[in-house]
C-alpha cells in the first residue's frame, strides 16, 4: 500500500455518494484509463469482509505461486502501472462498490471472487481498524461508529448495498459468492477443509497439486497470516497504522460481535438489518 504523507484524520468526501478517505477519492481518477482483460480476476470484498484471507487463498489458486501477495489493487488505485507490465492471469483487488468500479471490468465479463462476512462482525472489526489506521476519521466511541456503519457513513459506503449489489450482479455476470465464514471453516481444517478452494479452482478453471493444496490450507490459515508481515501490515510506520491501539489482523473469528455489542446495540441492529435486507435472499452465519 502507498504510505501517506498527511495523517490527521481528515474528513469523509463523496463521490458518487459514496463516502471515501480523502486520498482514495483523489486517486479515484486514474481508474478512467484502466483498460481490463478477459482473464483478469477481480476479487471484491466490503472493508475487514475477509480481503485478507481471500487474497492470501486466491493467488495461490491463479498464480499457482503458494501465498503469493501484493497483487495490484484497484482499492488504492497504487497498481495501476504495475498492471500494465503484469502478465496474465492478472489479479486485481478492491473495495470498490459497482458506482466507482470502472465499466471495462464489466464489459470484458472479467471473473468475480466475492467474499462477503456477517455484518456483526465485520461493524467491529471494521471500527478497530479505524482506530488503529489513521488516515480515517477518527471513529468515535463504538456506539457512534456503530450508527454511522448502519447508516452507510463510513469508508466505501453503506455494507447492506456493497453486499446485496455484488450478489444481484452474479445473476448476470460470472461472479463467484462465497462467505467468510465458509473458508474460515474450511481454513480451519473442518470436515472438508477443501471444499471452497475446490469452488474456486473450478471458477477460474485452474487446477493443483494435491501437496499445493494442502500448503494453501497451512498457509492461509489465520494463525499464519497473523504473524506473516505481508500480511499483517507489521512494518507500515506507527503514524500510519498504530498496531498497539489494535493489531491490523486482529481476531479473525466469527462471532466476535458477543463481546462488544450491547444487547440495546444488537436489537438496534437486528431491526435495522431486517429493514434493509428485506426481499433479499442472502443469508449469513453467525457461527462456525
Amino acid at each position: 500500500m502507498e504510505l501517506i504523507q498527511d495523517t490527521s484524520r481528515p474528513p469523509l468526501e463523496y463521490v458518487k455518494g459514496v463516502p471515501l478517505i480523502k486520498y482514495f477519492a483523489e486517486a479515484l481518477g486514474p481508474l478512467q484509463s484502466f483498460q481490463a482483460r478477459p482473464d483478469d480476476v477481480l476479487i471484491s470484498t466490503y472493508p475487514k469482509g475477509a480481503t485478507t484471507l481471500s487474497q492470501a487463498a486466491v493467488p495461490t489458486l491463479v498464480s499457482e505461486v503458494v501465498h503469493h501477495l501484493g497483487e495490484p489493487s484497484l482499492t488504492y488505485c497504487s497498481g495501476l502501472e504495475t498492471l500494465k507490465e503484469t502478465p496474465a492471469p492478472r489479479l486485481i483487488k478492491t473495495h470498490l462498490p459497482l458506482a466507482l468500479l470502472p465499466q471495462t471490468l464489466l464489459d470484458q465479463k472479467v471473473k468475480v471472487v466475492y467474499v462477503a462476512r456477517n455484518p456483526k462482525d465485520v461493524a467491529v472489526s471494521y471500527y478497530h481498524f479505524y482506530r488503529m489506521a489513521k488516515v480515517h476519521p477518527d471513529p468515535g466511541t463504538w456506539d457512534s461508529f456503530l450508527e454511522n456503519f448502519m447508516a452507510g457513513e463510513v469508508c466505501y459506503g453503506s455494507w447492506y448495498q456493497h453486499v446485496q449489489e455484488w450478489w444481484e450482479l452474479s445473476r448476470t455476470h460470472p461472479v463467484l459468492y462465497l462467505f467468510y465464514e465458509d473458508m474460515k471453516e474450511e481454513l480451519s481444517a473442518a470436515q472438508n477443509p477443501k471444499r471452497e478452494i475446490q469452488k474456486i479452482l473450478e471458477f477460474v478453471g485452474r487446477s493443483l497439486p494435491e501437496e499445493t493444496v494442502d500448503l494453501m490450507v497451512q498457509h492461509t490459515s489465520f494463525k499464519e497470516m497473523k504473524k506473516n508481515p505481508m500480511t499483517n501490515y507489521s512494518t507500515v510506520p506507527r503514524e500510519f497504522m498504530d498496531h498497539s491501539i489494535s493489531p491490523f489482523m486482529r481476531k479473525g473469528m466469527a462471532g466476535d460481535r458477543k463481546t462488544t455489542f450491547t444487547v440495546a446495540q444488537n436489537e438496534r441492529f437486528d431491526v435495522d438489518y431486517a429493514e434493509k435486507m428485506a426481499g433479499c435472499s442472502l443469508s449469513f452465519r453467525s457461527e462456525l
